[in-house]
């Protein structure tokens, strides 16, 4: 799969393969392409060259909510939450395939209640989970950045998704909410859910990966699990710039290329 932005090789990947039910980290440094293949991968872009499955079923070419719908979720760098609407509404607009969404249910109302007091109560149940409940009723503006974090994640659930796709879910959020965010991160691999994140933070990314795939220039350099690539020369030298084993990065809070 590649992607050109003009003269610049945002992404350049021959091969790369998610394993299913664990958490898998996306790392590199700044413009290595992170957010752009997420793009790809979820229909936000299309690639110049390339082809991709998920679930073994094709996906190029479809639209970004065809592929939400099959199961294939994500959340962004910065957050998309709709501010003047309710924590509540905008949970409820994240569940999919609502009856009374279509202009041929939305006078009949006995077609659509039973699915839509469903809906609701996995938006309880989820709101409940993230220690949102109190919230429910608050327009969505009001949140912090973590809360919106939060939401956005809890938002993704609705659609009950089998891979999960996180663009750096603790960038600018206060440490109190950080461990909060990896409890729901670590728990959703434990229910089944594959996940796939970016995260510039060595320390999480070491201490909840299963498996990380490191990016630089557009291409996979090097994939394993935290032991091995911390021990890789050509992550050593390509991302974290030291021959003393893993780093922080210092360019945490950058954008990737676009």
């Amino acid at each position: 799969m590649t992607r050109n932005f003009g003269g610049l090789k945002a992404v350049d990947v021959d091969y790369l393969e998610v394993q299913r039910g664990i958490i898998t980290a996306f790392i590199g440094p700044n413009g290595a392409g992170k957010t752009t293949f997420f793009n790809l991968l979820t229909g936000f872009d299309e690639p110049d060259t390339g082809k991709w499955q998920f679930d073994g079923t094709e996906v190029g070419g479809m639209a970004s909510h065809k592929i939400a719908q099959m199961g294939m979720v994500r959340t962004f760098q910065l957050t998309k939450s709709l501010g003047k609407m309710s924590v509540m509404d905008n949970m409820l607009l994240g569940a999919p395939n609502q009856k009374g969404e279509r202009l041929s249910f939305s006078l009949l109302r006995g077609a659509w209640r039973k699915q839509e007091a469903d809906v609701r109560e996995r938006a309880v149940e989820l709101l409940e989970r993230f220690n949102m409940s109190h919230m429910a009723e608050e327009y969505a503006a009001t949140l912090s950045g973590g809360q919106r974090k939060l939401l956005e994640m809890a938002r993704a659930l609705m659609a009950s998704p089998a891979l999960i796709l996180l663009d750096e879910p603790m960038a600018g959020v206060n440490p109190a909410l950080v461990q909060s965010l990896l409890g729901h991160v670590e728990a959703l691999r434990d229910e089944g859910v594959s996940v796939l994140f970016v995260e510039h933070d060595m320390d999480v990314i070491m201490g909840i990966s299963d498996w990380i795939v490191v990016l630089a220039e557009g291409g996979v350099i090097a994939e394993g699990t935290p032991a091995q690539v911390s021990k890789n020369k050509k992550v050593i030298d390509a991302y974290l710039g030291t021959d003393d084993g893993i780093a922080a990065d210092d360019g945490r809070t950058g954008a990737d290329a676009q």
